[in-house]
């Protein structure tokens, strides 16, 4: 998975997502011992859905840290406090499909589906796990799903998403389609940004590769990938100068990446 893609499915995570505790605590009634015996437990409850969450959440920077162990055990001790808790299958789900233990990353991303059956994060998820795992043109109805749920915050996702699966499947209208419409929701979405100036490079369209580009640069430095396409769009372009200074970026900051060495065996296309 290219560093994009793994920023994607982390980015799209929705590790934080915050769930409202399970009951309230209510007031009135007679006061006697079934009254209190209630509220105790709605407090219980409470607690054990803070915890799970709490637990989560550090997972979730573990996993951020590539701390996959880690990240495990605390999923597990999440759904240990409150077995019914959503983002913690999710946790599991992500950090197994990023072990390649594909069978239990499916699993898990069920268990969350079936815990929290409209959640855009966790369906966004699940979509992306079944685009990489070729399932892309399937991965296609969950994304529509997050991106319609007006409860979501974050929609720029499952454009991107889709956008990056309908590549896969030769669709380039549609994933032009698709990354546009997630630009307009953030125009700051760097992933979209990335995946158009790919597709204008592959249609053929330089120079607006070039400014796309462009654009990127003045959000995130560019790591080997992005430097990569710029490289060939400038010899495309016949700006050898500019194509001898991407070359010259590869050498010094990614000399040990697969791009720099087709580079060095002249692999351009």
């Amino acid at each position: 998975m290219s560093g994009f893609g793994l920023r994607l499915v982390l980015a799209a995570s929705g590790l934080f997502l915050t769930l409202p505790l399970t009951g309230c605590i209510t007031f009135g009634g007679d006061g006697g011992d079934g009254s209190r015996q209630a509220m105790s437990l709605e407090v219980a409850v409470g607690e054990a859905r803070q915890r799970a969450k709490i637990h989560t959440e550090l997972g979730a920077l573990y996993l951020q840290d590539n701390r996959f162990a880690i990240a495990l055990d605390e999923a597990r001790i999440a759904l240990a406090a409150d077995s019914a808790y959503a983002p913690a299958y999710n946790l599991l789900g992500l950090t197994h499909m990023l072990l390649g233990e594909n069978k239990l990353a499916e699993e898990n991303f069920e268990r969350a589906l079936s815990a929290a059956p409209g959640d855009p994060e966790i369906t966004n998820n699940y979509g992306w796990f079944l685009c990489q795992t070729g399932r892309e043109q399937r991965s296609l109805d969950y994304f529509t799903r997050a991106a319609r749920n007006p409860l979501y915050q974050t929609p720029t996702k499952p454009y991107t998403s889709a956008g990056i699966c309908l590549i896969r499947l030769k669709d380039d209208k549609g994933a032009e389609q698709n990354l546009r419409r997630a630009l307009q929701l953030d125009p700051r979405n760097t992933q979209a940004m990335f995946w158009l100036a790919e597709l204008a490079y592959r249609n053929n369209r330089p120079l607006e590769t070039r400014q796309w580009l462009l654009d990127l640069e003045k959000l995130v430095e560019l790591n080997a990938e992005v430097i990569w396409l710029a490289l060939r769009t400038e010899r495309k372009l016949g700006n050898r100068e500019a194509e001898a200074r991407h070359a010259g970026q590869l050498r010094r900051k990614y000399a040990t990446s697969p791009e720099h060495r087709k580079l060095l065996q002249g692999e351009y296309e």
